[in-house]
């Protein structure tokens, strides 16, 4: 068998001041050459374009000096040599405090999240599809609230007014594409399983059973556990993977449900990823996950266990999966492996009336967690990559990538309305690991 780079040059690339002319590959067979010695590399590092909303969504009024951004909240290899599929999120929303008490703000309501497509090559990236997701009728979905009492209530730009509602509204958070073109993608609202067409009208969405969703643009099915209903605000689906076989999505919530109640899940630590066979539409497999203790995870947090989250899966190889645990300040790459961990669907901890509840465990005694190891920690390898990295893919055997969300570069409106960018930039970055994903 040949190597790898003999096989598919993919990248060459300069970052920061380094010439790095490496052969990756988008398969998963062979061998790269890393020294185990030496620890991670670089091998890319590009900041991906950011025009103004209206320029890639002309149908927008007034974007409020907003730029494209947000993209790094899901990250997927594109099947060509370099290029990749991202996925915004709802758009650019806020929670500023308005008459003593915070509200869910959307400067730009009619923002329909997106599908992109980008391809680097000599250093900089350059947008190659842009697609933005819509219903049945043909008219975004934008990424408005749906349902009043299960999300927040949404307002105008300064937090004054209130928005409708919207039952179509997503808010996506990580996407797959399968061989015949269809994305898979994870919402946070209901949380939901969303597929989309090529080119993007939403197919079907997966919601928790008793949602009682009504009013969508689109079939919705009522599949998943009743119990993810309970997710947090703003903390629903935020990873997902697909086995190599395309038989098998892996989804996870991004924090501990609020089971029986937010007190608990703010102090929990454990989360719960989900198996959903895609011949027969259905949950197959739900298990728990044990998030990092958040006071020697990272410091600056003050011990808040509620800052740990998932926010990426990638699939590594049978059972085996690679996780994107992260707070705002730290984010680190694990490996889990699922063999012989505890299937919990349809038991005890599916039931709301269980006490103690998977969230409210203080301990992980018989739980039957799946086997968790450190491959990277991306802040340590690239000191100013920002925290909050979103997006994860496996390239290769020891290659993967990473993306950050730079949430539309939101920081202050001024008082005529327009944006006061926050200067962070969306970034991704492709790192050559030191061992081969599942070596020893």
């Amino acid at each position: 068998m040949s190597s790898l780079s003999e096989r598919s040059p993919v990248l060459r690339h300069v970052s920061a001041g380094l010439a790095i002319a490496a052969a990756l590959t988008l398969t998963t067979t062979g061998t790269a050459a890393a020294d185990p010695a030496k620890g991670p590399v670089v091998v890319a590092d590009v900041t991906l374009p950011a025009p103004a909303l209206k320029q890639v969504q002309p149908s927008i009024a007034d974007d409020r000096g907003v730029r494209l951004g947000g993209v790094g909240s899901g990250l997927f290899p594109a099947g060509r040599a370099g290029e990749f599929w991202l996925v915004t999120d709802r758009g650019p929303n806020g929670q500023p405090t308005v008459d003593g008490e915070k509200r869910r703000t959307f400067p730009v309501p009619e923002f329909a999240p997106a599908i992109v497509r980008v391809a680097l090559a000599g250093g900089t990236a350059e947008i190659k599809q842009y697609i933005p997701i819509v219903g049945a009728s043909g008219k975004p979905v934008t990424g408005l609230s749906n349902q009043a009492g299960h999300d927040e209530t949404p307002y105008t730009w300064d937090g004054r007014t209130v928005l409708p509602y919207n039952p179509s509204g997503l808010d996506v958070e990580d996407l797959v594409r399968t061989r015949d073109g269809d994305f898979w993608l994870v919402d946070e609202y209901g949380p939901s399983l969303v597929r989309v067409s090529p080119d993007g009208r939403v197919l079907e969405r997966h919601v928790p059973a008793g949602l009682g969703l009504t009013g969508a643009d689109y079939p919705v099915k009522e599949t998943l556990p009743a119990i993810l209903a309970s997710r947090q605000q703003n903390r629903g689906f935020e990873g997902l993977a697909i086995s190599s076989d395309q038989r098998t999505l892996y989804l996870a919530v991004q924090s501990p449900l609020a089971n029986p109640d937010k007190k608990a899940a703010k102090k929990s630590r454990f989360g719960r990823i989900l198996t959903f066979d895609l011949r027969g539409r259905k949950v197959t497999g739900e298990y728990p996950y044990q998030f990092e203790d958040a006071t020697t995870f990272d410091p600056k947090v003050n011990g808040d266990q509620s800052e740990m989250k998932i926010s990426g899966l990638a699939y590594a190889g049978r059972d085996r999966l690679l996780v994107d645990e992260r707070t705002d300040n730290v984010a680190r790459v694990y490996s889990i492996d699922l063999a012989k961990a505890t299937n919990l669907l349809g038991g005890p901890y599916d039931d709301p009336k269980t006490t103690p509840s998977l969230e409210a465990l203080t301990g992980a005694s018989g739980l039957g967690l799946p086997a968790k190891s450190l491959v990277l920690e991306p802040n340590a390898l690239v000191p100013s990559l920002p925290g909050k990295i979103e997006g994860l893919a496996v390239l290769g055997p020891r290659t993967i990538a990473l993306a950050n969300d730079n949430d539309f570069g939101l920081g202050d409106f001024g008082p005529d309305g327009r944006l006061v960018d926050s200067g962070v930039p969306n970034r991704l970055v492709v790192v050559r690991l030191a061992r081969a994903l599942g070596a020893r």
